[in-house]
């Protein structure tokens, strides 16, 4: 194999690199250590709904920036699902240039700041780098870098509006204003399209916003990126349900040429076992959005949910991860989770099982409710879990689990959340008979343009994947505008 200095000698011949190059070796920069992101105490933070993370200081920035060997063949690129520049803004952020950084970024990233707090890079650009890959080292940092640069731009008051191409009056509509919809309205805002984005619920952001806790993502980073979208010309509609407020036929008559579908995956799936309807049992969905969304754990607000000192999560997902956390914040004495899989099988973010474990939540792993029991007043007040063992894998390449025979067992319980998936919202398919549907109610698509089958109607996200990060579903709302703008240009050329 190649050196790294030689692999290096074959990057790209700008001059502004090249002096970067020169002034650290190969060998030095490999020898640096991947700089940790300061946090709260866990035994503070676990009783608090500040964000966990403080961000990184410029000087660990640039010292974690130094780490990148700017390859030839950037193999971080093939990892994001927006396609990032990735080298070209750590290499802004190595020579201190921390707003053209924040730039680079927003070329093709309407969401920065959100994206450097939670997406997977330890599973997408992370995975791909150099370090991953050939020296078996840990990747650059690149998340924490994103993150750095959106909150840097942010904090300096010069927040940048990316460049919009002239008005062309074609008016698209954005159905949902979660990831995939805002990736979708902030592209074809930037080729000059008159974008209307109708959200369903009061506040803009979906899933950003009734999903994820402040601990992780606080509103009001949402809510900066949203606001700069409003500066690109993206309006938007809220408390607007499309296929009841107003159908697609409504829409098309008021002028819209075309739709982008990005409802969500709003239906919650639940295991349908004995003492499921008892009271004091939750959805996750349900659970977050009345904590996030609606404040629930505030005192001034009317719309409470019930406390538990005794709190199960089933379910292994980033999901289940942030509902333990959260009873934690809320008081809860015990919280667990219990997950039918080995710990090393979790499908959460290395990152928040950590987080979790630090903040003393107990995991139940190779566990598995199997009925629940209630005091009499019908609240829950105990759940009976089976113990299970791995078989072979299974279709998600993960070992199967098998319950033990004879191993069940009771917990007591006072509140519980499932979080064990969700289904695609069925509001949109069902005001559309033409609509292709699969046979697990997502929406059928070209993967190349993320149309559909009635042609001016595309979709990505949840509605299109059954489930999806954040940032999958940001890949999907920019490929479609691609696919928008295709579709209305031909449209144009053919009258």
């Amino acid at each position: 194999m190649e050196t790294i200095a030689e692999y290096i000698k074959k990057g790209r011949p700008d001059a502004w690199r090249a002096e970067l190059r020169k002034s650290m070796k190969a060998k030095e920069r490999t020898s640096l250590e991947r700089v940790v992101m300061p946090e709260q105490d866990p035994n503070v933070r676990n009783k608090n709904i500040e964000e966990v993370n403080f961000g990184i200081t410029e000087e660990m920035a640039v010292v974690e920036a130094h780490r990148c060997l700017d390859c030839p063949e950037p193999t971080c690129t093939i990892g994001c699902p927006v396609g990032i520049d990735i080298p070209h803004f750590i290499k802004k952020i190595e020579s201190k240039d921390f707003l053209g950084a924040a730039a680079v970024i927003k070329q093709t990233n309407a969401l920065p700041a959100v994206c450097g707090r939670v997406c997977p890079q330890e599973k997408q650009c992370e995975l791909q780098c150099f370090y991953t890959q050939k020296l078996h080292k840990p990747a650059i940092a690149i998340g924490n870098l994103e993150r750095f640069a959106a909150d840097y731009e942010r904090n300096s008051g010069k927040m940048s509006v990316p460049a919009i191409a002239e008005s062309n009056g074609i008016k698209v509509a954005v159905v949902g204003s979660g990831p995939s919809g805002l990736a979708a309205a902030g592209d074809l805002a930037k080729m000059g399209y008159d974008v209307t984005v109708f959200e369903a619920l009061h506040e803009i952001g979906g899933v950003l916003k009734y999903g994820i806790p402040e601990f992780r993502l606080p509103n009001d980073i949402v809510d900066v990126e949203i606001e700069n979208m409003r500066k690109m010309g993206v309006k938007f509609r809220t408390d607007f349900i499309v296929g009841k407020t107003a159908s697609f036929e409504d829409l098309r008559e008021q002028g819209y040429q075309a739709f982008f579908v990005g409802s969500g995956a709003g239906l919650p799936k639940f295991m349908n076992i004995p003492g499921e309807n008892f009271n004091g049992i939750f959805s996750s969905n349900e659970y977050l959005t009345r904590i996030n969304l609606m404040k629930a754990a505030y005192d001034d607000y009317d719309t409470p949910v019930l406390e538990g000192k005794n709190v199960a999560v089933v379910g292994g997902g980033n999901t289940a991860m942030d509902s333990v956390r959260t009873s934690k914040r809320l008081g809860a004495k015990r919280s667990m989770i219990i997950y039918r899989r080995s710990i090393e099988e979790m499908p959460a973010r290395v990152e928040e099982v950590h987080h979790a474990q630090a903040e003393e939540i107990e995991f139940m792993n190779l566990h598995n409710p199997v009925e629940y029991y209630a005091d009499e007043n019908g609240r829950v007040n105990r759940m009976r879990v089976q113990k299970m063992e791995l078989g072979e894998p299974d279709a998600s390449g993960r070992r199967r689990p098998i319950p033990i025979e004879g191993s069940e067992f009771d917990i007591d319980v006072d509140l519980v959340v499932v979080a064990v998936g969700v289904s695609p919202n069925p509001i949109v398919p069902a005001s559309l008979k033409d609509l292709k549907m699969t046979d697990w109610g997502t929406i059928v698509v070209d993967k190349e343009t993320m149309q559909s089958s009635i042609p001016d109607i595309f979709a990505g996200g949840d509605i299109v994947r059954g489930g999806a990060t954040v940032i999958l579903a940001m890949g999907d709302g920019r490929t479609a505008a691609v696919g928008i703008d295709q579709y209305i240009q031909e449209k144009v050329k053919a009258n």
